[in-house]
């Protein structure tokens, strides 16, 4: 498929996702001016928080047992996506030494009662490069930009499968076209796809407060500037379910959480 027959189908696909209805969550495509995208920033908590007495959550999500092993994706439907990323496999287990599981979202799923938390004005980034999504699960909050990045000379097709938010689904011809989106209400998680390359998809996790991680390649993850009390934390992975733990954490408190999967 040539350039310019790309780039018209995009536009097509733009616009009619553009006549689906008014939406209350701010919404808008552009190329972009220079370069990537910024990196997001890290979930800050308001001023509200007593951070000389806030604890942490700290933990590792480990795998049971002997886990599957990526799937290589066929990529010949896009000659550029083949040359782009030759070894992409499938994201759906990413589990590594000793057991350890990432991408997994871990977060803060009761416990905070009424208290309220500002979302930070900084974007998070959610990238089109390589024919594949990076990050493949990220957290945002109510309120914070997402800003999803077309890094490709390829078109995309960024489709939210949203539910408590509203679903969207707009066009990216243009290698360094931006958009930017913000999430309404909380929702753990959302689900996003590329409807032109149907391997593409990652997860966003909205909450109304920052106290959520994803995991890194060895399996850890950290929940910073909690305010003393007892809370329920879950572990959400894409295929092996979720679980939760209750913990209390006091005043400069440090508590360690383990999760094992299997399946």
């Amino acid at each position: 498929m040539s350039r310019l027959v790309r780039s018209f189908l995009g536009v097509a696909i733009t616009l009619v996702a553009a006549c689906g209805g008014g939406t209350n969550q701010s919404q808008n495509s552009v190329p972009a001016s220079s370069g990537a995208a910024a990196p997001a920033a890290a979930p800050t908590a308001s001023a509200s928080v007593d951070t000389a007495n806030a604890g942490t959550v700290t933990g590792k999500v480990t795998f049971a047992g002997t886990p599957p092993a990526p799937t290589p994706i066929k990529l010949s439907s896009d000659p550029y996506c083949q040359k782009a990323n030759p070894g992409l496999a499938t994201e759906t287990e990413v589990v590594g030494k000793d057991g350890a599981v990432e991408n997994v979202f871990v977060y803060v799923k009761d416990g905070l009662g009424n208290q309220t938390f500002a979302a930070p004005s900084e974007p998070v980034t959610l990238d089109q490069k390589g024919c594949h999504y990076t990050p493949h699960v990220l957290g945002i909050q109510v309120g914070q930009p997402v800003q999803i990045v077309n890094s490709d000379d390829t078109l995309h097709n960024v489709h939210g499968l949203a539910k408590a938010n509203k679903e969207f689904n707009q066009g990216q011809p243009i290698q360094g076209m931006k958009m930017t989106h913000t999430f309404s209400t909380k929702e753990v998680m959302i689900p996003f796809k590329c409807d032109v390359h149907g391997w593409m998809n990652a997860w966003i996790g909205v909450l109304d407060h920052p106290f959520y991680a994803v995991t890194a390649a060895n399996g850890t993850f950290s929940l910073k500037g909690l305010p003393p009390g007892t809370y329920t934390i879950e572990a959400w992975h894409e295929k092996l379910g979720t679980q939760t733990q209750t913990i209390t954490v006091g005043a400069k408190e440090t508590k360690d959480v383990a999760f094992t999967f299997k399946i």
